[in-house]
């Protein structure tokens, strides 16, 4: 329904008034001064006139209605009530006019004394709320109830009711009672809008009087269409039975359609009618409804589905079902739309439009994504679960909440209907007390990519799911288990269960086990570390000892052969004791009689160093195949195109917190300025040049939200859960070497998949190619290795520290004995030509210089040079010895072999300026020397350095200067650990 603008209407009341012609001459000051007295005047009569009015209403017809009424009514005494409070609302605010009104009717005549317009809101509203609180007591029939209940007094008192609304003809008194109680109000509303038409024909320059005359022609139109609702909604409710109305019937709920009266048909077509109310829409078979909130309902007008008849065809969709509603004619179609649409938008809102049927100007679509609350009925997962949240066309889609009956309840993102991106689940336990409570990311209704899981029994996993299970990489610590100690798995995972390869331990550091996995067995090849220091490599099957394997003791006893299922010593093998004695045979262990053996002893010693640094895993655990599921991960969010569910599912939840995009981490886009670059503009800085690179991998490792920084975190957790505590063994070395070269080629594999990316965006200006061939000095060594070694140095030098434990300890009795010596007598005891002897370049202080010149006093003896330069100590060759300290300030093996280059280059600087020539070292003239520069700098642990930089430096080294120099180094290394050294006086 169209509404009259303020203006038109103004003008049709100005018509309509005998006085209009003369209000619109031209007024002076002096005739619209007395207009104003004019018009205050009349509304001064008419607010007395109206309290007057009110007065006996409420005398003569409210008050005797609540003393008549009680609970009985179906809740007419609340409604009544409201009705009262809302009618002395209106009481309240007209007589507080009506005196400012009458208190100043001798002063000057103003503008701003004309309360309907200063006064306005107030007005409105409580003129609105009466009409509301009405208009529901009508809907209920509490007229018919109030005349019933009070039939004597009614008969009494028709002629004074009667005369309130100026009738004197018979009239049924709940006519009579419904007309008393809104007519005066309608009446006086109308008063008000012939009032400020007048004032607005005169004062035509004034907005605020136009402005007031719409407020309260909308006012008119609002009291209008309420009772046009009202009775209509009351009809209906006389009409339907009584089942359907105690189930339909509500004092706030207006009929607005109704397909008897304007014809639409459902399908699938088990209803017969169709009530579209303000809140509902309920489609009844026979007298059963089907009601649908509107707040979860949807109307599709652009639906291309026709009907048998091609008739029009609207589509409604709610959480559970879907309708399509059939038009044989345009305008019926529109108008369900239409009205539908209104109302959806309206009970969204909480509140009706003013006036009701639309608001001029504005759209009246609902919005399809919308906050919701749902309670689900049908069969399916969802069944008597309540959902709080986002939703869009009937599903939840956004972020929302499930709670079901027993206790469960998801809260997350939902896509579609299902869960879908992170979200918070909990799981009751069989007893209900406790829950498990899924931290994880959702896709399609199911648990996949990254996830924390705490079980009710205190145990706690965070690693990869895949369809609800555990897949993956994933580690689960078990902090309270019903029998037996603690423990924790870092591994594997597959269909829930620890499949492949993984690390077991207990938690009290009693056992680790580190090894391939099948069903949540040990099954395959495996290592066992006790904390006695016995370590064991051999097969498992279905958690039990199968064939032969290796044992070695705490005493570093070691042997080859079978075993039990209790890796007890059983049948052939071959035991090599710690004096390297060997005793070949077969074994066999008893319960009363101990280990029994028959076989051949051997008193020819063997390689102890062989024996006692025997290495486990070579062959047993391709490296290759170790922790797969961490690499591929980010092969699966490189293929992705690193999409942002993507980079969730793969980095963890964390990332919701942050606003970048995810290429925006891939690219090592930083804060600041930088904010607004494009991630073209960032690739252009990404080029095939070392310190591009360097650069790069330094940004990502050190930003917390990089999925580099991601991989390179749990490669770290995996290395430490392998390596350190009971696995800081030296039998693992080679495993941990071997393992931390992997880490460097497949990150380097992942560097050039990133750079791959890049080249696939066609970005112009670049300087290189990403399939331009790279430089030598670009691989693993170079770029990733110095990167992350500074986070595995820890652990893994623990291993070569305890690998060269024993050379190490000889060395440094060397360098202990080496170091009681002076200078002079050490160049002499290692042979050191006395013309390189840098001893003239030492700087004195004043007492040695005293000390010198008594011994120049003093008669020659045979060996003048030696007693001349006795107490010198540690000054030749300073700058040697202090650039072959700084070895141990780096992790980088690329550094280290600089600083040894360097310290052959300060050696045999120190020598030239000593001959005063250029001098290249010959080997015979440098041994000497750097074993005098070793003994001097006392490296501990010099070994485990050496050993260090041979693994892991970059294999184009070998054969060069540096492979020569480091050759050199470690022939010192042995040198010094001779035994004439050791005890040398």
């Amino acid at each position: 329904m169209s509404r009259p603008s303020a203006t038109s209407l103004s003008r049709r009341l100005a018509r309509r008034d005998p006085a209009s012609k003369e209000v619109r001459r031209p007024l002076d000051e002096s005739n619209m001064k007395n207009l104003l007295r004019t018009e205050r005047q009349s509304l001064l009569q008419s607010e007395e006139e109206f309290l007057s009015s009110l007065s006996q209403i409420n005398s003569i017809v409210l008050n005797p209605m609540l003393q008549a009424t009680d609970d009985s009514g179906g809740g007419c005494l609340q409604l009544l009530q409201n009705l009262s409070v809302a009618f002395l609302g209106v009481w309240d605010v007209t007589a507080e006019n009506y005196q400012t009104l009458k208190r100043r009717h001798k002063e000057e005549a103003e503008m701003k004394e004309i309360h309907i317009i200063t006064e306005e809101a107030p007005l409105l509203q409580a003129y609105t709320r009466y009409v509301a609180a009405f208009t529901d007591f009508l809907v209920m029939k509490g007229c018919e109830r109030a005349a019933k209940q009070s039939s004597s007094y009614w008969k009494g008192n028709k002629k004074l009711v009667l005369q309130l609304i100026g009738e004197r003809s018979e009239t049924p008194t709940h006519v009579m009672l419904q007309r008393v109680l809104i007519e005066p109000f309608r009446n006086q509303v109308q008063q008000y809008s012939l009032l400020l038409s007048r004032l607005t024909a005169a004062f035509s320059q004034d907005a605020s009087l136009t402005d007031s005359v719409a407020a309260f022609v909308r006012l008119q139109t609002f009291i209008s269409q309420t009772m046009d609702e009202a009775t209509q909604t009351k009809m209906l409710w006389s009409s339907v039975s009584g089942r359907l109305g105690a189930a339909l019937c509500t004092p706030g709920r207006r009929l607005q359609e109704d397909s008897k009266n304007v014809l639409v048909t459902v399908t699938p077509g088990r209803y017969d009618r169709v009530l579209l109310f303000s809140d509902v829409l309920v489609l009844l078979q026979g007298n059963e409804p089907h009601i649908c909130h509107l707040q979860t309902v949807w109307m599709d007008t652009a639906t291309n589905q026709k009907s048998e008849e091609n008739n029009l065809v609207l589509r409604v969709v709610t959480p559970e079902d879907e309708f399509f509603f059939s038009c044989k004619e345009p305008k019926h179609k529109v108008l369900w739309s239409w009205k539908m649409n209104q109302m959806i938008r309206q009970s969204l809102e909480g509140r009706r439009d003013f006036p009701l049927w639309g608001r001029l100007g504005e759209s009246s679509d609902p919005p399809t994504l919308r906050l919701c609350s749902y309670t689900y009925r049908s069969e399916g997962r969802f069944r008597n679960a309540v959902y709080e949240g986002d939703m869009s066309w009937g599903k939840p889609h956004g972020t929302g909440t499930l709670r079901w009956p027993n206790g469960r309840n998801y809260t997350g993102d939902f896509k579609y209907g299902q869960e879908d991106g992170f979200g918070i689940c909990l799981i009751p336990d069989a007893s209900g007390d406790r829950y498990d409570c899924y931290k994880c990311h959702w896709r399609s209704g199911a648990i996949q990519g990254y996830g924390i899981c705490e079980f009710a029994d205190e145990s706690v996993y965070k690693g990869y799911y895949k369809d609800n299970m555990r897949h993956g990489f994933g580690v689960l610590e078990n902090q309270a288990p019903p029998t037996g100690p603690s423990w924790k798995y870092t591994g594997n995972w597959q269909r829930d269960k620890r499949s492949g390869y993984g690390v077991w331990e207990k938690s009290d550091n009693s056992e680790r086990y580190i090894g391939m996995w099948q069903e949540n067995q040990r099954h395959g090849p495996g290592i066992v570390l006790h904390n006695t220091g016995a370590c064991y490599q051999g097969g498992f099957i279905s958690n039990k000892l199968v064939g032969p394997g290796v044992l070695i003791t705490e005493d570093n006893t070691l042997y080859e052969g079978a075993f039990t299922e209790d890796c007890l010593l059983s049948g052939k093998g071959k035991l090599t004791f710690s004096n390297g004695f060997t005793l070949v045979g077969t074994f066999n262990k008893t319960t009363h009689s101990g280990l029994q053996t028959q076989g051949v002893l051997s008193t020819d010693h063997q390689d102890e160093t062989l024996q006692r640094k025997f290495q486990f895993g070579s062959g047993s655990f391709p490296v290759e195949e170790r922790w797969q599921g961490i690499f591929q991960q980010f092969h699966n969010y490189l293929e992705s195109g690193c999409k942002r569910e993507m980079e969730e599912v793969f980095l963890g939840f964390h990332v919701r917190s942050s606003k970048k995009k995810s290429q925006d981490y891939l690219y090592c886009q930083r804060g600041g300025e930088k904010d607004t670059e494009t991630i073209e503009d960032v690739l252009k800085t990404l080029s095939l040049e070392s310190q591009s690179l360097t650069s790069f991998l330094e940004k990502a490792l050190d930003t917390s939200h990089h999925p580099l920084k991601k991989v390179l975190k749990l490669l770290l957790l995996v290395f430490q859960a392998t390596y350190s505590g009971l696995g800081a063994n030296l039998h693992l070395v080679a495993m941990a070497r071997e393992e931390v070269l992997h880490y460097g080629r497949k990150l380097w594999e992942l560097l050039r998949a990133i750079l791959a990316m890049k080249s696939e965006r066609n970005i112009q200006h670049l300087s290189r190619g990403a399939d331009d061939e790279m430089s030598e000095d670009l691989n693993p060594f170079t770029v990733i290795l110095p990167a992350i070694l500074p986070r595995f140095h820890p652990d893994l030098f623990m291993l070569y520290m305890l690998y060269q434990e024993q050379e190490d300890a000889l060395y440094w009795q060397g360098i202990v004995r080496l170091g009681h010596l002076t200078d002079t007598k050490l160049l002499e005891f290692l042979d050191v030509q006395k013309q390189l002897w840098p001893l003239k370049d030492v700087k004195l202080t004043a007492n040695q210089a005293r000390t010198l010149t008594m011994q120049d006093a003093a008669p020659p003896t045979p060996r003048p040079r030696r007693k001349r330069y006795s107490i010198v100590r540690h000054k030749c060759f300073q700058s040697a010895i202090e650039c072959l300290q700084k070895i141990i300030s780096t992790v980088d093996p690329k550094e280290k072999l600089e600083i040894i280059l360097k310290t052959y280059q300060e050696i045999e600087k120190t020598v030239s300026r000593v001959l005063s020539r250029d001098y290249k070292l010959p080997m015979d003239d440098l041994l000497p020397l750097l074993i005098y520069v070793v003994s001097r700098a006392g490296i501990q642990h010099l070994g485990a350095e050496i050993h260090f930089i041979q693994d892991l430096m970059d294999p184009i080294n070998q054969g060069g200067i540096n492979d020569f120099l480091l050759t050199a180094l470690e022939s010192c290394y042995e040198h010094i650990q001779k035994e004439e050294v050791r005890f040398f006086k």
